[in-house]
């Protein structure tokens, strides 16, 4: 059986400056990390026999990890567009915008549309490429969102939108 996977979907270019400010910072601590980690390797390198060395082998698999979070880094900051400017029109929901849902039950919901590489469901912030931020876009207050999922459909109302 292969293991070949389809290449991902292109996400979408866009961040927020805060969301921009966030990868610049992790690329920074990831460059000092990875002293750190290649001081500790060399030391259990060391330490003799490599094919039994637990701590060899950990930091190897470390160092792999830190090395492909910077290759993605490196190559998906230049890449990003930061959209620091408010939408001239503030009625209608747009990327970085703030939107209140209320569903059918009466509970109340709120997002916040960013990049797909600030993503965060705990803090309400929702990838534009995600299918209820593309539902949203261009709507205005009091409309009506009908998001279709598996055999399910779900309806919100948005009831604020703030930049």
């Amino acid at each position: 059986m292969s293991r070949w996977r389809p290449p991902r979907p292109k996400s979408s270019p866009y961040i927020t400056a805060e969301g921009y400010r966030t990868l610049e910072t992790e690329l920074k601590q990831l460059w000092e990390r990875r002293k750190d980690v290649t001081i500790a390797l060399s030391a259990a390198a060391a330490e003799g026999d490599r094919s039994e060395n637990a701590e060899y082998i950990y930091r190897k698999k470390e160092l792999r990890e830190i090395d492909r979070r910077i290759h993605y880094l490196q190559k998906r900051l230049p890449a990003l567009t930061v959209v620091s400017e408010k939408p001239s029109n503030r009625d209608q929901v747009f990327f970085g915008a703030w939107v209140t849902l209320e569903t059918m039950d009466g509970e109340e919901i709120t997002y916040r549309i960013v990049g797909a590489d600030e993503i965060d469901t705990t803090g309400g912030l929702i990838s534009l490429d995600s299918p209820l931020a593309k539902a949203l876009l261009k709507k205005s207050l009091d409309d009506e969102v009908a998001i279709r999922h598996a055999e399910q459909e779900t309806r919100y109302y948005i009831t604020a939108i703030r930049y």
